[in-house]
Formats: structure tokens, sequence, C-alpha cells
């Protein structure tokens, strides 16, 4: 039990039906869905395209998704890939012979075809009961009637704003500027796209006036999408891959995500035994550190479309990860590996809800960096993602950029299953931190003993790039420690991240859990 006496927030524990997420109204929405009869795929839904209002600069309908869950009476764990393609004539040799290094964060070559709302239709179709019209009902209301933009909302939206490009800057600027805190954004030309979406499926978006609005766009600006690109859109179902952390299988999508990243990170937090050590001390850091760095550089060498990555097992086999941990050293730094330039990207939303018959959705969306390409569409103001940007221009790489290929991806939602029971669906925003995020909740759990909020609410660390960002959360002094064992440590500008996580336990009893670092809060009836 916290303290309370200290800032912190209490679990919230219902047994109708919980969601947890990044907004409130996200979360309003899908608890509303649940009392009318939705299930938690629906709701699930509701409220993540709904936080592409309240959070456009995190995620929209231009963007892509990741999606984890479970039936109702069921432990198996389903997995679909709602993530887009490169446009078929795009080529990295185009790219090189122009002098690039890396795919340009804000340009139309970082734009794949955004596939969530191909996703979403699917899903709804598949393993929702309401139907399209009335689980993207709630992003319509608000997207005409508008949302009040929200203290971290505007925090990022004027960090990020800067992106913004030619009407893209009338969408989503005031006068210019990024929206205060109390003042209200509305997006009617994407009420519009939902309303459409909503009638006649996903060929509303996919052909026709809306497609051709993104290519518009896109062509102007020097893109090589094309209306077939568009139209071939299409999700794809797969098949999760886990590791056992202790007592926890903690299951993740397999790539073109990096959750194989946070298996290998597990398997050799495993043989490096920190449950003795203080969990918010600097030997905990360092080995965390440590261990990132050296899964990371696996995942930048090995991760791509699953078409293309042939070395998914070598990550997950236990022996890759002894090898590995016998290459840290408990008292000294290592020196960073090269990063992709995906690795900056920090923005997200992520969703969890369960509902009353046990069913878990675990969802992920975004547009990848702030406003993602910074490019919008003339007519709807639909921002496109540069979910491009996450693939290399080294010729021959997995992941090399390439038409029709999937980049490889840093949202991941999570799952963790306790002696073969769904137990937790959860995910941890944050751009390439998501897989260190992932083994440190899951550590946490195990290792410290937490409950899901207090592991949440831990301060966080990350090595991103040479540097070990420290948050406020921890002292001075570690921070010293941590530079006398040869870290370049710095605190953030931006908090590590952001969680949500919905526990399952056995009583029907569901306990929520959502991130202080957010605007959002989980809510259950």
């Amino acid at each position: 039990m916290r303290d309370f006496q200290l800032p912190g927030r209490s679990p919230v524990l219902a047994t109708g039906g919980m969601c947890a997420t990044s907004h409130p109204l996200g979360a309003k929405a899908a608890i509303d869905v649940l009392e009318r009869g939705g299930n938690a795929m629906d709701a699930a839904i509701a409220g993540a395209v709904l936080l592409g209002i309240c959070e456009p600069q995190m995620t929209g309908i231009g963007g892509d998704c990741f999606v984890l869950w479970s039936e109702g009476g069921s432990d198996t764990v389903h997995a679909l890939n709602g993530s887009g393609r490169a446009p078929a004539s795009l080529d990295a040799a185009h790219l090189r012979d122009a002098g690039e290094t890396v795919v340009p964060l804000r340009s139309a070559a970082a734009v794949t075809i955004p596939g969530a709302v191909d996703a979403f239709c699917y899903l709804a179709d598949k393993a929702g009961k309401l139907g399209l019209d009335a689980v993207l009902a709630p992003a319509i209301r608000y997207a005409d009637e508008g949302v009040v933009v929200a203290p971290r909302v505007a925090f990022d939206w004027g960090n990020d704003a800067d992106a913004l490009q030619g009407k893209a800057r009338e969408y989503y600027l005031f006068d210019g500027k990024a929206p205060q805190v109390g003042q209200v954004f509305r997006a009617p030309g994407q009420a519009e796209v939902l309303r459409r979406v909503a009638k006649h499926g996903r060929d509303a978006f996919y052909t026709g006036e809306i497609a051709e609005d993104m290519l518009s766009v896109l062509n102007a600006n020097g893109g090589k999408h094309t209306a077939e690109d568009f139209a071939a859109v299409s999700c794809t179902p797969t098949t999760p891959m886990s590791a056992m952390y202790k007592d926890l299988e903690v299951v993740e999508h397999p790539p073109n995500g990096q959750g194989a990243t946070a298996l290998l990170m597990l398997n050799m937090l495993s043989q490096l035994d920190i449950s003795g050590m203080d969990p918010l001390g600097a030997q905990r850091i360092h080995i965390e550190a440590e261990a990132t760095k050296l899964a990371y550089d696996a995942r930048n060498r090995f991760l791509a479309d699953a078409d293309y990555t042939t070395r998914s097992d070598y990550m997950l086999d236990m022996d890759t990860a002894k090898r590995l941990a016998a290459l840290i050293d408990p008292a000294k730094a290592m020196q960073s590996p090269t990063a992709l330039s995906e690795s900056v990207h920090k923005d997200t939303i992520y969703i969890t809800v369960v509902d009353r018959d046990g069913m878990s959705v675990s969802l992920i969306y975004s547009i990848f960096h702030g406003f993602g390409s910074g490019l919008a569409s003339d007519k709807f103001g639909l921002l496109l993602q540069n979910r491009g940007a996450g693939f290399t221009l080294e010729e021959g790489h997995p992941n090399e950029l390439k038409g029709g290929k999937r980049p490889m991806h840093t949202i991941i939602p999570g799952m963790i299953r306790q002696k073969g029971r769904v137990i937790m669906p959860f995910g941890v925003m944050g751009g390439a931190y998501q897989s260190c995020g992932h083994a440190r909740f899951a550590s946490n759990l195990t290792d410290f003993g937490m409950d899901p909020q207090t592991a949440i609410d831990a301060p966080r660390a990350f090595t991103d790039k040479g540097v070990l960002n420290v948050e406020r959360g921890y002292s001075d002094s570690i921070r010293a420690e941590l530079s006398a064992m040869g870290h370049k440590v710095e605190i953030p500008r931006t908090a590590i991240g952001g969680a949500q996580t919905i526990k399952i336990h056995e009583s029907g009893v569901l306990e929520g859990a959502s991130d202080p670092r957010k605007d959002g809060c989980a809510l259950g009836y």
C-alpha cells in the first residue's frame, strides 16, 4: 500500500470493465462503449481513434497500430500487424543517389502508407460487437465539437510544432502558435473522414477522395506514392512470441516490431540476478543500461519486416542472452553501439481494455515522431506518419528501405501470462525506450514485488545514442555514481515514456494503473 502522505496514485479497482490510457476522454469513451454493450475490442478502438483528436502530435488515422488480444474465457493471445508499407516504387538507392544517408524525417519519402484504419476496420468486424459506426461515434463527436488541450499534450505540442509544414500549420497551430492548456482543438475534416469510414468501411479511406487528398500532398512533395499503394493496404494476423521471466511469460508482437528486443533483454537480465539490488539504485540502472546497449545493437542488426527478418530465433535463444550477459562489466560502462535514425522518437499512444467477460486488448497506435512527417492533406487535414524513417539506407541490411516493405517499428503492445493465464495487458510508450520499458516493468513486478501502479510510477533511466538519460526522480548522488562508472549522464527534457496496464485478478477484480507522466488515467465500472 502506498504512503498516503506522499504524492502518488491509487490503483483503480472495478469488476464490470476497465480501461487505462493516456488521456481521460479516451478512457471515458472506452468505458461508455463497454456500458453500451460493446466488448473490449470495440472499446479499445473507440478510445484509440479518439486519442488521435486528443493527442494529435502523438497519433492519428494517418498512422499505424499493433494489437494483442485474448478472447473472454481464453488465454490464447492473438496478434495483428496494422503497420503500413513503403510505396512500391520507392527504393533506398533513390535516396542514396540523392546524397542522403538516412531517410529524411520530414519528407514524403518517410511516409509509409497508413495501416491503422484498415486494422481498426478488420478488428471491429472480426473481434468487435457493435460495428464501426458505433465505435467511431465518440471520435466523430469530439473532432466536430472540439477537445480541450491538456497539460502534457500542450507541452509536447509546443516541443514538436516546428515539424509542421504547409497546410498542416493551418490545421494544427493557432495563429501560427501551438495551443496553450485550456484552448479547444477541433478537427472537422477528420470528423468527415471518420463519418465516411463508419458508413462505407476501409475503402472510404484508401480509395476515392480521401486517398486522393493524401496522395496530392505526398506527390506535391516528391513522394512516389500511388493510388494502387493505398488500395493495396492490408493488415496481417500474426503469431505472438514470448519468453519466461521468472514466473511471468511476457508476450510480444513479432517483427517488424521490436518486441524481440524486450525478450532478449529479459533473457539477459535472468542471467544477472538483480533482485538483490536496490530497485532505485545506481547498480540496477547500470546493469539495465548495459543490457539495453547489447539488446538494441542486436535489434539494429537483425530486426525488420517479417519477410526479411531471419534472426528472430537467434535473438530469442537463451544461449545468445548468456553470451551477451557475460560481456557486461558490473562496474564499468561500455561504449554504445551506433543507433538507427528512429531512436530519438518518443511519440505514441497506448490503450488497454478488459471487459466483464475477460476479453483483454493491448493496442498501440502512432504517427512516429511528433506530428509525424509534418505533412497534412489539404482538404481533410490528415497528418501523415513518418514511419519510413525507421528504415536504414544501408545496402543489404535486412531493414533497408524497399518498395512494398514494412520498416522496423518501435511501437510494441505487451501481454503477460502467469501459469498459462492471461493476467495483464500492458504497454510502455516512449519510442525506442519501449523494449527497455517492457523489460523494466516486468522486472519491477517480479524482482522487486511492486504492484502495477508502483511499477509504472518508479523513476526511469534509458541509454540512447551514448547518453544515459536519468529522470529527476533519481537523486544527484545516483547520477554521480553512474558518471563514475563511465556513463555520460543527463536529465532528459521530457519524461521517459508513459505506461498503462490492467491486472486481471483470479477473483474477477480488475486493477487499472496509468502513468502520471501523461494526462491519462484508468477508469472502471
